[in-house]
């Protein structure tokens, strides 16, 4: 129910909080390839804190001030996308999104983002959405290039130093509603 289309077998829908095993689940297969460009509160390592993950986002979600949605291949979560915020009276929102390897190459991220940027700006108004990447997550460049974010500049993870020894370098990219529209 409440699903919408993405490609031939791969719909969007909520990810609510009732979810959560099938959130866990996909969690697991997903972990080791999504931790490096995941906040640590999005990893969920137990039914309780999937729970919460989703719970979080819904509670957004009733104050108008974000959202999750799965993607599922068939019967199977392999991903999503968000509102990591979303503020319709200063008019600007922020665009995230996860993948399990096994489902990318094939532009799921794209039309799934697609479609929250179309209900940000055509439905609610909002006139600028940001896509936040650590500099080195080359699959979330290549969306953001895709969909026609521009580079806006660095920011601070507000993270610890990596093995490295610095701060993951963390970029801001955006895309303005009267740019979006051009495009679409």
């Amino acid at each position: 129910m409440f699903a919408s289309p993405l490609i031939e077998d791969v719909v969007l829908r909520p990810l609510e909080p009732w979810r959560a095993e099938e959130f866990l689940a996909h969690q697991e297969r997903a972990r080791e390839h999504i931790r490096p460009w995941v906040g640590p509160s999005f990893m969920a390592t137990d039914l309780e804190s999937a729970r919460a993950v989703l719970q979080r986002y819904a509670d957004r979600w009733a104050q108008d001030s974000g959202g999750i949605w799965g993607i599922w291949d068939g019967w199977r979560l392999v991903g999503g996308v968000m509102f990591v915020s979303f503020d319709a009276t200063l008019g600007q929102c922020e665009v995230g999104c996860w993948l399990e390897p096994d489902a990318e190459g094939r532009g799921l991220v794209s039309r799934a983002v697609t479609r929250l940027i179309d209900w940000a700006v055509l439905e609610r108004g909002v006139a600028r959405v940001e896509w936040h990447t650590n500099a080195r997550n080359e699959r979330s460049l290549a969306v953001a290039r895709r969909l026609g974010f521009s580079l806006d500049g660095p920011r601070s993870s507000g993270r610890p130093a990596s093995a490295g020894g610095r701060e993951d370098d963390m970029q801001v990219w955006s895309v303005l509603a009267d740019d979006w529209r051009a495009r679409r």
